[in-house]
């Protein structure tokens, strides 16, 4: 027997006949919002609205007969010039820009384009209340990762309907198979020094538009 028989065997004898069980893991988690959270529909946005301002983003409600106003809006308090946007987003969301050139992202811009670029305009796949998070999956108005995280500034557009309570719900509508991309605030670490610098590894400015359709 050689020595890794015997470290093996000893192994077997100390696990016993238990070995290879896997334990149950527990699944008590809430799937959805305390009731006190959640007694309207408006209570879930205004979650959203609070958590996605406490992750140091900025946040506003609009109509959806105001939506090209208030992206046109944004883009001009930025004083942008230029941005990157899918191939496919919707044309009415830009219909109001003025003296902002719009690039699509078609063929694919190189890294250098994007990073001229003063910002991206997107849609996501979901927003959850309970955490701010906006989640990308690369779906329709969405475009790829780089998109969204080269740029320095990214303006996601959030109908009221996208907007679940918790990441349980927010999972139950998604598709793991897809690119999934979770944005909780300006890409920020506290990886320095245990200080937080924003910008490092996605865009130093996040907004978000809420359209209450």
């Amino acid at each position: 027997m050689t020595a890794r028989d015997e470290v093996l065997r000893r192994v077997r004898e100390a696990l016993g006949g238990s070995r290879g069980a896997r334990p149950p893991v527990p699944r008590g988690y809430a799937r959805r919002l305390p009731e006190a959270e959640a007694a309207t529909r408006a209570d879930v946005l205004a979650l959203f609205t609070e958590r996605v301002a406490d992750n140091r983003a900025a946040v506003r409600h609009v109509g959806a007969d105001e939506l090209g106003t208030a992206v046109a809006a944004a883009l001009w308090g930025r004083e942008a010039k230029q941005i990157v946007v899918p191939a496919d987003l919707p044309y009415g969301w830009l219909a109001e820009l003025d003296g902002v050139r719009a690039l699509a992202d078609t063929p694919a811009l190189d890294a250098d384009a994007l990073a001229a670029a003063d910002g991206a305009v997107t849609g996501c796949a979901v927003a959850i209340a309970q955490t701010g998070t906006v989640v990308l999956d690369g779906g329709r108005a969405q475009g790829r990762r780089a998109l969204t995280l080269v740029p320095g500034y990214h303006l996601c557009v959030v109908h009221a309907d996208q907007i679940v309570g918790t990441v349980p719900e927010a999972v139950s509508r998604l598709d793991p198979a897809r690119p999934l991309t979770w944005i909780s605030g300006p890409s920020a670490t506290h990886g320095i020094e245990l200080r937080r610098v924003e910008g490092v590894h996605g865009p130093l400015q996040l907004e978000i538009l809420v359209v209450e359709d």
